[in-house]
Protein backbone atom coordinates (compact mmCIF):
# COMPACT_ATOMS: atom_id res chain seq x y z
CA UNK A 1 0.00 0.00 0.00
CA UNK A 2 1.45 3.24 -0.80
CA UNK A 3 1.34 5.61 1.95
CA UNK A 4 4.40 8.12 0.92
CA UNK A 5 1.52 11.49 0.41
CA UNK A 6 -0.35 10.05 3.54
CA UNK A 7 2.85 10.28 5.43
CA UNK A 8 3.43 13.74 3.98
CA UNK A 9 0.07 15.05 4.94
CA UNK A 10 0.08 13.18 8.35
CA UNK A 11 3.50 15.05 9.46
CA UNK A 12 2.12 18.47 7.66
CA UNK A 13 -1.11 18.20 9.48
CA UNK A 14 0.39 17.60 12.64
CA UNK A 15 3.04 19.93 12.77
CA UNK A 16 0.80 22.81 11.91
CA UNK A 17 -1.83 21.73 14.66
CA UNK A 18 0.99 21.46 17.35
CA UNK A 19 2.06 25.29 16.15
CA UNK A 20 -1.79 26.35 16.91
CA UNK A 21 -2.15 24.07 20.19
CA UNK A 22 0.89 25.80 21.26
CA UNK A 23 -0.35 29.21 20.57
CA UNK A 24 -3.48 28.16 23.36
CA UNK A 25 -1.68 26.55 26.07
CA UNK A 26 -2.46 28.36 28.88
CA UNK A 27 -5.75 30.36 27.17
CA UNK A 28 -7.62 31.85 30.28
CA UNK A 29 -11.59 32.54 29.71
CA UNK A 30 -10.65 36.45 30.21
CA UNK A 31 -8.58 36.32 27.02
CA UNK A 32 -10.54 34.09 25.04
CA UNK A 33 -13.51 36.41 25.22
CA UNK A 34 -11.33 39.41 25.22
CA UNK A 35 -12.67 42.95 22.55
CA UNK A 36 -9.68 44.44 21.49
CA UNK A 37 -11.76 46.65 19.23
CA UNK A 38 -15.84 47.60 19.10
CA UNK A 39 -18.13 45.30 17.64
CA UNK A 40 -15.69 41.84 17.53
CA UNK A 41 -17.79 38.80 16.05
CA UNK A 42 -17.18 36.44 19.46
CA UNK A 43 -18.76 33.24 20.65
CA UNK A 44 -22.37 34.39 22.24
CA UNK A 45 -25.37 32.52 24.45
CA UNK A 46 -28.31 32.24 21.85
CA UNK A 47 -31.84 32.73 22.65
CA UNK A 48 -32.43 29.22 23.54
CA UNK A 49 -29.67 28.89 26.29
CA UNK A 50 -27.07 26.95 23.66
CA UNK A 51 -24.11 29.33 22.73
CA UNK A 52 -22.52 29.71 18.76
CA UNK A 53 -20.21 31.93 17.43
CA UNK A 54 -21.31 35.32 15.28
CA UNK A 55 -21.76 34.54 11.87
CA UNK A 56 -24.47 35.74 9.95
CA UNK A 57 -26.34 33.99 7.28
CA UNK A 58 -25.12 35.40 3.82
CA UNK A 59 -24.37 37.96 2.71
CA UNK A 60 -21.64 38.53 4.93
CA UNK A 61 -20.78 41.57 5.33
CA UNK A 62 -17.56 42.70 3.56
CA UNK A 63 -15.10 43.23 5.72
CA UNK A 64 -15.84 41.04 8.04
CA UNK A 65 -15.96 42.29 11.87
CA UNK A 66 -12.73 41.27 13.81
CA UNK A 67 -13.39 38.40 15.69
CA UNK A 68 -11.96 37.38 19.10
CA UNK A 69 -9.14 34.71 19.68
CA UNK A 70 -12.25 33.10 21.21
CA UNK A 71 -14.36 33.59 18.21
CA UNK A 72 -11.45 31.61 16.16
CA UNK A 73 -10.42 28.93 18.35
CA UNK A 74 -14.21 27.47 18.21
CA UNK A 75 -14.19 28.00 14.19
CA UNK A 76 -10.80 25.86 13.75
CA UNK A 77 -12.51 23.95 16.39
CA UNK A 78 -15.66 23.35 14.59
CA UNK A 79 -14.45 23.55 11.07
CA UNK A 80 -12.24 20.49 11.68
CA UNK A 81 -15.80 18.56 13.32
CA UNK A 82 -17.43 19.72 10.05
CA UNK A 83 -14.76 18.93 7.66
CA UNK A 84 -15.29 14.99 9.23
CA UNK A 85 -18.31 15.02 9.39
CA UNK A 86 -19.07 15.32 5.56
CA UNK A 87 -15.90 13.54 4.42
CA UNK A 88 -16.05 11.02 6.63
CA UNK A 89 -18.44 10.60 8.39
CA UNK A 90 -21.93 10.54 8.66
CA UNK A 91 -22.95 14.18 6.67
CA UNK A 92 -26.00 15.44 9.04
CA UNK A 93 -24.44 17.75 11.37
CA UNK A 94 -24.70 21.21 10.67
CA UNK A 95 -23.78 24.73 12.49
CA UNK A 96 -26.43 25.81 13.96
CA UNK A 97 -26.74 22.30 15.57
CA UNK A 98 -23.43 22.91 17.36
CA UNK A 99 -23.38 24.32 21.41
CA UNK A 100 -20.35 25.84 20.76
CA UNK A 101 -17.66 25.89 23.39
CA UNK A 102 -17.78 28.74 25.58
CA UNK A 103 -15.01 28.28 28.14
CA UNK A 104 -11.28 28.42 26.41
CA UNK A 105 -10.88 24.74 28.17
CA UNK A 106 -13.68 23.84 26.67
CA UNK A 107 -12.94 25.06 23.37
CA UNK A 108 -9.02 23.66 23.46
CA UNK A 109 -11.03 20.06 24.06
CA UNK A 110 -12.86 20.36 21.38
CA UNK A 111 -9.81 21.32 19.14
CA UNK A 112 -8.18 18.35 20.20
CA UNK A 113 -11.02 16.11 19.72
CA UNK A 114 -11.54 17.47 16.07
CA UNK A 115 -7.92 17.07 15.03
CA UNK A 116 -8.25 13.56 16.30
CA UNK A 117 -10.63 12.42 14.24
CA UNK A 118 -9.14 14.24 11.26
CA UNK A 119 -5.70 11.60 12.03
CA UNK A 120 -7.54 8.94 12.26
CA UNK A 121 -9.13 9.64 8.64
CA UNK A 122 -5.97 10.07 7.30
CA UNK A 123 -4.60 7.18 8.73
CA UNK A 124 -7.57 5.08 7.25
CA UNK A 125 -6.57 5.92 3.57
CA UNK A 126 -3.60 4.73 0.91
CA UNK A 127 -2.05 7.18 -1.15
CA UNK A 128 -4.68 6.48 -3.94
CA UNK A 129 -7.50 6.60 -1.03
CA UNK A 130 -5.93 11.06 -1.30
CA UNK A 131 -8.02 11.08 -4.76
CA UNK A 132 -10.82 10.11 -3.43
CA UNK A 133 -13.82 12.07 -4.03
CA UNK A 134 -15.44 13.71 -0.37
CA UNK A 135 -18.08 15.73 0.43
CA UNK A 136 -18.01 19.04 1.99
CA UNK A 137 -20.59 20.73 4.16
CA UNK A 138 -21.80 23.14 1.37
CA UNK A 139 -22.21 20.42 -1.29
CA UNK A 140 -19.22 20.24 -3.45
CA UNK A 141 -16.46 17.36 -4.08
CA UNK A 142 -13.26 17.40 -3.06
CA UNK A 143 -10.44 14.63 -3.51
CA UNK A 144 -9.51 13.66 0.11
CA UNK A 145 -6.33 15.34 0.05
CA UNK A 146 -7.92 19.06 -0.47
CA UNK A 147 -9.62 18.76 2.96
CA UNK A 148 -6.43 17.85 4.77
CA UNK A 149 -4.38 20.63 3.00
CA UNK A 150 -7.48 23.11 3.89
CA UNK A 151 -7.12 22.01 7.50
CA UNK A 152 -3.01 22.42 7.68
CA UNK A 153 -3.83 25.94 6.28
CA UNK A 154 -6.31 27.22 8.31
CA UNK A 155 -4.09 25.82 11.35
CA UNK A 156 -1.37 28.11 10.85
CA UNK A 157 -3.71 30.66 9.09
CA UNK A 158 -5.61 31.34 12.67
CA UNK A 159 -2.75 29.59 14.86
CA UNK A 160 -0.92 33.07 13.45
CA UNK A 161 -3.79 35.49 14.05
CA UNK A 162 -4.36 33.46 17.73
CA UNK A 163 -0.24 33.83 18.84
CA UNK A 164 -0.64 37.25 17.73
CA UNK A 165 -4.06 38.20 19.47
CA UNK A 166 -2.47 36.59 22.19
CA UNK A 167 0.52 38.67 22.09
CA UNK A 168 -1.79 41.78 21.96
CA UNK A 169 -3.77 41.14 25.21
CA UNK A 170 -0.72 39.97 27.52
CA UNK A 171 0.88 43.89 26.52
CA UNK A 172 -2.63 45.52 26.44
CA UNK A 173 -3.19 48.74 28.47
CA UNK A 174 -5.61 48.14 31.42
CA UNK A 175 -7.99 50.80 31.59
CA UNK A 176 -7.36 53.69 34.16
CA UNK A 177 -3.48 54.38 33.06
Amino acid sequence: MARAAVELLGWELQEAYEDLRGCVDGLTDDAFFWEPVAGCWTVRRRDDGRWAVDYPEPPHPDPAPFTTIGWRLVHVAECKVMYHEYAFGEAKLTFPEIDSAHTAAAAIAQLEAGHAMLVRDLAGLDDAGLEKLVLTNWGERWPARRIFWTMISHDAHHGGEIGALRDLYRERVPSGR
